[in-house]
């Protein structure tokens, strides 16, 4: 869903055209009126006020179905369902199921995706996941030769809002709820695999509903505060600080890191 566009900007005499850079702002949450909602609305409200072209999919909002199956697709030529065949051959015939062609030509036309979302169980709802199952189609959106270094998205760039009910110390390297930026580098290394930049994480700890009395209050004035400043955040979309990964050549043949490569990640890393 399209909410706001950037009027051109060029005056008659100066009969240039000025196109309009695009946002998709991805939300996964049930509630459209809770924190997640609200920092999304501020994307979609500073992207605007930045002259971009804002694209909505509010996942749960629009019912989007998450579960990739044979069921999706009217034409499956195999006898047993193998997703990235069946996407591969729904991409080549232009026959993929509509709600995922809308979605793949969202993240095609969008230079910036903003994704809000809270922390579940240690990782993105399942929706989100099932977004990306279903909308990074195989033919579409990557191939076995255009994939990390080499892949479709390279011009583009994504950052993640995210929420967790625990504080800021209990989400570190060594708090008792996980280090964050571990629980999110497989969503992060998604949108790596396509060529995607991945801004550092724009991170708000102890979001929940169990606070009373002077507790909340602080809470809520917190989040004021986050919502306020999130048009500089956006302002600066593109001076923001990026997460480091591996380059190709970072490997040898068979897809091992090489020796004399950095690892940026405990889940690339050289052996002991």
């Amino acid at each position: 869903m399209e909410i706001g566009q950037c009027p051109l900007a060029a005056s008659s005499t100066e009969r240039k055209i000025i196109v309009s850079a695009t946002t998709l702002v991805v939300v996964a949450h049930p509630e459209p009126r809770s924190f997640t909602g609200s920092w999304a609305h501020a994307s979609i409200a500073a992207s605007e006020k930045s002259g971009h072209t804002v694209l909505l999919s509010d996942l749960v909002t629009d019912r989007f179905n998450p579960v990739e199956s044979a069921l999706c697709y009217a034409t499956n030529s195999d006898p047993l369902f193998d997703p990235l065949k069946a996407q591969e051959q729904a991409a080549a015939a232009g026959e993929l199921p509509a709600d995922v062609a809308a979605e793949m030509q969202k993240i095609i036309v969008a230079d910036r995706i903003i994704v809000h979302f809270p922390i579940w169980w240690f990782g993105p709802p399942a929706i989100l996941k099932g977004w990306l199952d279903r909308c990074l189609v195989h033919g579409g959106l990557h191939t076995v030769d255009q994939r990390f270094d080499a892949g479709q998205c390279r011009s583009k760039k994504v950052l993640f809002c995210v929420s967790t009910g625990a504080t800021e110390v209990e989400c570190s390297m060594n708090g008792k709820e996980g280090n964050l930026d571990m629980l999110l580098w497989p969503l992060a290394y998604t949108f790596r695999y396509l060529g995607f930049e991945v801004l550092q994480p724009q991170a708000v700890h102890g979001v929940h509903g169990y606070f009373e009395g002077a507790e909340e209050a602080a809470l809520q004035g917190k989040l004021a505060k986050v919502l306020d400043d999130h048009t500089a955040v956006i302002a600066q979309f593109d001076k923001q600080p990026l997460m480091a990964f591996n380059a190709d050549t970072d490997f040898d043949d068979a897809g091992r890191l090489k020796t004399d490569a950095i690892s940026h990640s405990a889940f690339i890393r050289h052996s002991d």
